[in-house]
C-alpha cells in the first residue's frame, strides 16, 4: 500500500487515547510494539470460533486450527526465506529460542575448555543461557569487546576465532543503543572456520528485511510481540542439519514417537522441539503481524523510520547538558540517552506526565552499562507509527526536564 502514517496510526486502537490529558506518545517499542487491529481481531476469532487442540483431533475445528498453525509456519518460513518450513520452530519468545539452542547444542557439541563467543552489547537473554550452557560443560565464556560509538570491534572477533571456538551468538540490533551489527561478516568470518552463528533477531524483525538463506546464518531468533504481534510466541530458525544433531529441549507431547518405560523415541522436525499444547492463537496471531508489515513494505518502513532518526538526532543534540550512549554509524531508531545531571527515573516520571512513554533503567544489559560506566539510561525507541509530531512533543518533555532541574 502507499506509506499514509494516518492510515497506519488508525490501525492501532491503543495509540488513540491520552496519558495525563496529554496525547499518549508510546517510544517503548524496543521492549514491545503496539498491535494492529488485524492482529487482535485474529486472535478474538479463533477463541470464538476455533479453538480446540490441534495435530490429534479428527474432527473438523481441530483439522481446521491445524492447517491455519502449519499455514503460518510456511508464511514465517516465506518472510525470512528460509529452505523449508521444517526448520520454523514456534517458541514463546526469543529468550526461549536461545535458551533451546544453548542448551540443546552445548549438549552435543561443547566440551570442556572449549569456547563460546557473544558480543559486549548482547542482552541478557544472550548473556545468561550460555553462561548456564559453559558452567555445565566447563567451558569458557568470551566476549568480543565493542569501541565507546557502541560497535563490535570487528579486528578483535577475527582474532578470538579459532579451534576452541564452538559457536558464536550475537544480536542483530543493540536493544539499548540501535547498534546495526554486520552480521553477515561476522557470520561469514565464523564459517571460514567451520563455526556456528546464532543471531538473536528480536529488534531487528521490526526494522530490517532478514533473509537467513543470503546471511547464512546456522541459528536465528525473534519474538512476535517485538514485531507488532502477540506476545507469547517466537521462532527459531535453524538449519535442518543442526537441528537434526542436537538432541529435544523438553519433553512431552507432540515431540515423540513412540513412548515406552524403556525408551522414548523422538518425532521429526520440527515438531521435535515443539513439546507440549502448541500457543495457536499467537502463532495465529503472529501470522496477522506479518501481514501487516508485508502490507507496509520494509523499504519503506526503513525509510520512513530514517527519517525520524535523523529528525530526532537533529533536535535532541540541540538540549544542554544530554549525553547520546550509543552512536554507531549504522543503527535504527533507538536514543539512549542521559543528562549530566539528572538521574535517569526522574527524566522518565516527569515525560510520563507529559504523555510520554520511555523506558529507563539497564534495559538488561547490565554489563554494557558497566562498559559506559553508567547506571542505566533513558531509552526512546521508535517504530513505524510514529510520527514527528510526537517527536516535537517528546523534545517539548526533555526540555521541560532541563529547566526543572536548572
Amino acid at each position: 500500500m502507499d506509506f499514509d502514517i494516518q492510515k497506519i496510526r488508525s490501525q492501532f486502537p491503543a495509540l488513540d487515547q491520552q496519558i495525563n490529558k496529554k496525547p499518549f506518545v508510546y517510544f517503548d517499542n524496543a521492549a514491545t510494539t503496539q498491535k494492529p487491529k488485524i492482529v487482535i481481531k485474529r486472535l478474538i476469532d479463533y477463541y470464538n470460533n476455533e479453538n480446540c487442540n490441534i495435530h490429534r483431533g479428527d474432527y473438523f475445528l481441530s483439522r481446521q486450527a491445524t492447517e491455519a498453525y502449519e499455514n503460518t509456519r510456511k508464511t514465517v518460513q516465506s518472510f525470512i526465506n528460509a529452505h523449508q518450513s521444517d526448520e520454523i520452530i514456534f517458541t514463546r519468545g526469543t529468550t526461549e529460542s536461545v535458551n533451546l539452542v544453548a542448551s540443546s547444542f552445548s549438549k552435543k557439541f561443547v566440551n570442556k575448555g572449549d569456547e563460546v563467543l557473544i558480543s559486549a552489547m548482547e542482552h541478557h537473554s544472550n548473556i545468561v543461557p550460555w553462561q548456564l550452557a559453559c558452567k555445565e560443560r566447563d567451558a569458557q565464556l568470551k566476549v568480543i569487546p565493542i569501541n565507546k560509538n557502541g560497535e563490535i570491534i570487528m579486528e578483535e572477533y577475527y582474532k578470538m576465532l579459532n579451534e576452541k571456538t564452538r559457536i558464536v551468538a550475537v544480536t542483530h540490533v543493540s536493544n539499548s543503543m540501535g547498534t546495526i551489527n554486520p552480521v553477515k561478516q561476522i557470520i561469514d568470518a565464523a564459517h571460514n572456520k567451520n563455526i556456528p552463528v546464532l543471531i538473536d533477531g528480536a529488534q531487528a524483525m521490526p526494522h530490517l528485511e532478514v533473509n537467513v538463506s543470503e546471511l547464512d546464518c546456522d541459528f536465528y531468533c525473534f519474538s512476535g510481540h517485538k514485531m507488532y504481534g502477540p506476545m507469547g510466541v517466537g521462532v527459531l530458525y535453524g538449519k535442518e542439519e543442526w537441528l537434526n544433531q542436537i538432541p529435544p529441549y523438553q519433553g512431552g507431547g507432540e515431540m515423540i514417537n513412540e513412548v515406552t518405560f524403556a525408551k522414548t523415541t523422538f518425532n521429526k522436525l520440527p515438531f521435535k522441539f515443539e513439546a507440549g499444547t502448541p500457543n495457536v492463537a499467537d502463532v495465529l496471531g503472529l501470522e496477522k503481524a506479518l501481514t501487516f508489515i508485508s502490507s507496509i513494505g520494509y523499504k519503506n518502513i526503513q525509510k520512513y523510520e530514517k527519517e525520524l532518526l535523523q529528525y530526532t538526532n537533529r533536535q535532541i543534540k540541540n538540549i544542554d547538558k544530554i549525553k547520546l550512549i550509543g552512536t554507531a554509524g549504522k543503527k535504527t531508531a533507538v536514543f539512549s540517552f542521559l543528562f549530566d545531571d539528572i538521574h535517569p527515573y526522574d527524566t522518565g516520571v516527569i515525560l510520563d506526565k507529559m504523555g510520554v512513554a520511555v523506558r529507563t533503567g539497564h534495559h538488561c544489559t547490565q554489563p554494557l552499562m558497566d562498559f559506559f560506566e553508567i547506571p542505566g539510561t533513558v531509552r526512546a525507541s521508535l517504530a513505524v507509527y510514529n510520527t514527528k509530531e510526537e517527536i516535537d512533543q517528546f523534545i517539548d518533555g526533555l526540555k521541560m526536564v532541563r529547566k526543572m532541574f536548572v
